[in-house]
């Protein structure tokens, strides 16, 4: 309807300014205005239709935009998700090693009198002391743990062994590095393993100087030593102890060895 009001309007204007045109204007072809007319009308639907695509295609667009938000945001959030339980799984890992060396110390200390002896028949329990710091790789946790829980519960000794070889082989700047060598050189001592024992130990002497399994380190040198007869670097080795640690459990239990060493 506003389409056929426009064309009137078209003609009604043309019609006007043919009467105001001098005389030899040329004569007005109705059909042609008429061709006209059509061609414009097609061209005008032409228009139209090419704009409804057009905003068609720019909403299939916006549709797909919203879609793929959406996925974004989805996936935003599963990654937070994990995030958080990895950040859990990570702090229980953490929470189990510090009970087990809270456990482990409270152990050491009420059998200081049965570590006097020379060897028995199962590790002495010195697990890893606190001050431990805690690795956030869970693989290296996994495989320390593992190792750990074939002396601790299994009481599979030979094969913590071949554990701890393999974690010391697999992480050798693992912050478990000292626990694991002195673990490995506990296991060998009592094994009758006395030279790789003796490696182990000196590892932890040499290599880490700041952990808290120096000591202990110090202390089963000093027991291997006597064991291999080797008086000298027996009596060095319980001096050291006391000499750096004179307050510490190792350098206690290491006293009365000194002593009959040097009556």
């Amino acid at each position: 309807m506003k389409l056929n009001k426009v064309l009137f309007g078209m003609m009604f204007t043309a019609s006007a300014l043919s009467a105001l045109a001098v005389a030899k204007a040329p004569v007005i072809d109705v059909n042609t205005n008429s061709i006209d007319s059509s061609v414009l009308t097609e061209q005008l639907i032409t228009l139209s239709r090419k704009l409804d695509s057009r905003n068609k295609a720019q909403v299939n667009i916006q549709r797909q935009l919203d879609l793929l938000q959406n996925d974004l945001n989805e996936l935003r959030g599963v990654t937070e998700l994990h995030t958080h339980q990895l950040g859990q799984v990570l702090q229980r890992q953490r929470e189990l090693y510090q009970e087990i060396d809270r456990r482990v110390n409270e152990v050491l200390e009420t059998t200081q009198k049965v570590a006097l002896a020379p060897s028995t028949s199962s590790p002495s329990v010195n697990a890893p002391v606190n001050g431990t710091s805690y690795s956030d790789n869970l693989t290296e946790n996994e495989a320390y743990d593992r190792a750990l829980n074939l002396v601790l519960k299994d009481k599979r000794y030979k094969q913590a062994i071949v554990e701890f070889q393999a974690f010391n082989r697999s992480f050798p700047n693992s912050s478990y590095a000292p626990n694991a060598h002195y673990w490995l050189g506990q296991l060998l001592f009592n094994q009758g393993e006395l030279d790789q024992a003796d490696k182990e130990f000196q590892i932890v002497v040499d290599k880490h100087k700041d952990s808290t399994k120096r000591p202990d380190a110090l202390l089963k040198l000093g027991m291997v030593a006597q064991k291999k007869n080797n008086t000298k670097k027996a009596i060095a080795s319980y001096q050291l102890l006391l000499k750096e640690y004179p307050k510490s459990t190792a350098a206690k239990l290491a006293q009365p060895r000194l002593a009959s060493l040097t009556k």
